[in-house]
């Protein structure tokens, strides 16, 4: 007889286990055990059946794996929080009790927590860092522009503003910026680090405030995750660009609002590695100085030729001192025989990408895009925004005083090719020769230009982007879905409509011109004659129709010209009958489950289809006024 099965012993109801048995599993509070989740990676999951999984109940509840859970209960942090919260009682306690002493050297004493572990854990591979750095970077970055308060401390701050500064800088050092895109949210950047790419969002420098309905413990735990991964990742890709970490500040830069510029980049000096000195020592035998090298190369040559009992010279350490680098490492030049080796699968003689191909890949033509000219911020522009993409593209700038300390040429340099400026355009009526000549010398664009130039990968014409003129649509340079609705192209069906309007005005002219009851009689007929053009379904119906129109009065190109648009709408309105018909069909072998998901997929293709289409009447009505303007 086989083992009973016993209700909630096995299936979904051990696989999966509830929130609070989770919590009352490993005796810690919810507010720690989404702390746990948070660090660890450990998020709900979705049983195939909720009541089998909640043994039978149908209460709504959060689940997790069994595993998982098991998982955390050997987590080091764990017991550090538990630790914690007895430190907090017991530092209460001598508090309370007046235990001044005591309560010192418990704060002295108080456990802290590394997530070192945990990063290790959670990235195997460096390329797994950077991959998953793209939320990291965005939550310090949105740190890093907020105001301090009770539950945001100034260090914190701090410590993001440095991070971010520190991110920008190795990204302005490798020229690895690609993409730039200013929008209503902030600014968002995407750049290419080990060949890896890498999109993060910079809000506006603004005055931000946080919202009360937004959780801020839960945020701050998601922070201190993320400070600790940027740390390795960005100490890693300092030292393999030959850099020292964390990068030297300079006080008084930092204090004159200097930004990114007060951090200075400075070169690691690569240091010869002190193993083989520690190796080979040196000794002083009969007033000459022998090497532990010197030694070994003796002994091999006492047992080669077999005389153990002859005196053997020492060789000098100063007469092989030019032998010394060839003992680090010594070429195997013995070959092996192809045949006799065991032979590999096709896949393992590919080369694999590391660390070291990835950092040698040929840069873009574009990543300096910017060396050739020289650019002033005008004061009402961001700084850091524009000094950052520059930067990044080779390129140097410079700002006036009123923007921060720091920069390196002033107005009047005569190396200044462009000026980037956002305000109307306003002639100055006191106004030296000297300022005229360099007001036609340099190149007078608005930010956009920037942005558009990066994003186009070359330099593009300064006119259209002229100070006072109306910019040209900025357009996102991500991926976007075909559908979306594209300014800079021709409207679908432009020409039909032109051909429309001109055919109005035609008709309009002639009814004026006409305009007779008997006339208008007259024309019935032709409108017959097109509608049995257009519902033609052979060539003798088209036929007869022709003849009709003809008996009509109506010319062949005039009555060939107005069938093709007749029978280009009656094909429009018949499509979509057609496709609703299969797609009824298609619908009822559709589980209820595929026909949900079908039905939201397809309330969003038409959502998105009404807008671009109401973006495309607005244009036309645009496009429809200039013309008339134009004409007038």
């Amino acid at each position: 007889m086989g083992r009973l099965k016993q209700k909630g012993k096995a299936g979904a109801a051990k696989a999966y286990m509830t929130r609070s048995a989770a919590v009352k599993k490993l005796q810690c509070s919810l507010a720690d055990f989404r702390r746990l989740c948070i660090l660890k990676g450990i998020f709900p999951r979705e049983p195939r059946s909720r009541k089998k999984a909640n043994k039978g109940s149908s209460a709504p509840t959060n689940f997790y794996y069994a595993k998982d859970i098991a998982y955390l209960a050997h987590e080091p942090v764990l017991r550090k929080l538990r630790e914690h919260k007895a430190f907090a009682k017991k530092l209460s306690r001598a508090l309370g009790r007046g235990e001044w002493s005591s309560a010192k050297s418990l704060e002295e004493n108080k456990p802290v927590y590394r997530l070192d572990h945990i990063i290790k854990e959670r990235y195997p591979t460096f390329v797994d860092a950077v991959r998953d750095i793209d939320d990291a970077l965005c939550m310090i970055f949105l740190f890093a522009s907020l105001p301090s308060d009770s539950k945001v401390s100034p260090s914190l701050i701090e410590n993001c503003a440095r991070l971010a500064a520190e991110w920008q800088l190795y990204v302005m050092h490798t020229h690895s910026l690609r993409k730039v895109f200013l929008s209503i949210k902030g600014v968002y950047y995407q750049a290419e680090v080990f060949d890896q790419t890498v999109t993060w969002l910079v809000p506006y420098q603004f005055t931000q405030t946080i919202p009360s309905d937004v959780d801020v413990r839960v945020m701050l735990t998601f922070l201190e995750l993320y400070q600790t991964l940027l740390g390795f990742v960005f100490f890693k890709l300092y030292t393999d660009a030959g850099l020292v970490y964390p990068p030297p500040l300079d006080a008084k830069k930092d204090e004159g609002a200097a930004g990114v510029g007060a951090f200075h980049l400075q070169e690691a000096k690569t240091a010869r590695p002190t193993t083989t000195a520690a190796k080979s020592k040196v000794v002083e035998v009969d007033g000459k100085r022998v090497s532990s090298k010197d030694v070994r190369q003796t002994i091999k040559s006492i047992a080669a030729s077999g005389s153990g009992d002859k005196d053997v010279e020492m060789p000098s350490v100063e007469t092989e001192t030019t032998n010394e680098d060839d003992e680090e490492f010594v070429e195997d030049t013995t070959e092996e025989n192809p045949e006799d080796a065991p032979s590999a699968p096709a896949f393992t003689t590919a080369t694999l990408p590391t660390l070291k191909t990835l950092s040698t890949l040929p840069q873009s033509t574009s990543s300096k895009l910017f060396a050739p000219y020289t650019f002033w911020l005008s004061r009402e522009t961001s700084r850091p925004i524009f000094e950052f993409i520059v930067r990044a593209f080779g390129g140097r700038i410079g700002w006036p005083a009123t923007s921060g300390s720091g920069s390196p040429f002033n107005e009047d340099d005569e190396s200044i090719t462009h000026v980037i400026i956002d305000r109307p355009l306003v002639q100055r009526a006191n106004e030296s020769e000297a300022e005229k000549e360099r007001r036609r010398r340099r190149k007078y664009v608005q930010p956009q230009w920037v942005v558009d130039c990066v994003n186009a990968g070359k330099i593009l014409l300064e006119d259209l982007y002229a100070q006072g003129k109306t910019l040209p649509p900025h357009l996102s340079p991500f991926g976007e879905h075909a559908e979306a609705y594209d300014p800079t192209r021709g409207l679908a069906g432009a020409e039909e409509d032109e051909e429309m309007e001109e055919d109005e005005e035609v008709e309009g002219e002639e009814n004026e011109a006409e305009g007779s009851e008997e006339e208008a009689g007259a024309a019935r007929p032709a409108k017959s004659a097109l509608k049995a053009a257009a519902s033609a379904e052979d060539a003798a119906a088209l036929r007869a129709a022709e003849l009709a129109a003809e008996a009509a009065g109506i010319d062949y190109g005039t009555f060939e010209k107005q069938a093709r648009k007749a029978q280009k709408k009656a094909k429009k309105a018949e499509a979509p009958q057609e496709d609703e018909a299969e797609q009824d069909m298609n619908k009822m072998l559709m589980s209820n489950k595929q026909r949900k998901l079908y039905e939201r997929m397809k309330y969003g293709q038409k959502k998105r289809a009404e807008e671009r289409q109401t973006l495309e009447q607005k244009k036309r009505a645009i496009e429809k006024e200039k013309k008339r303007r134009t004409k007038s």
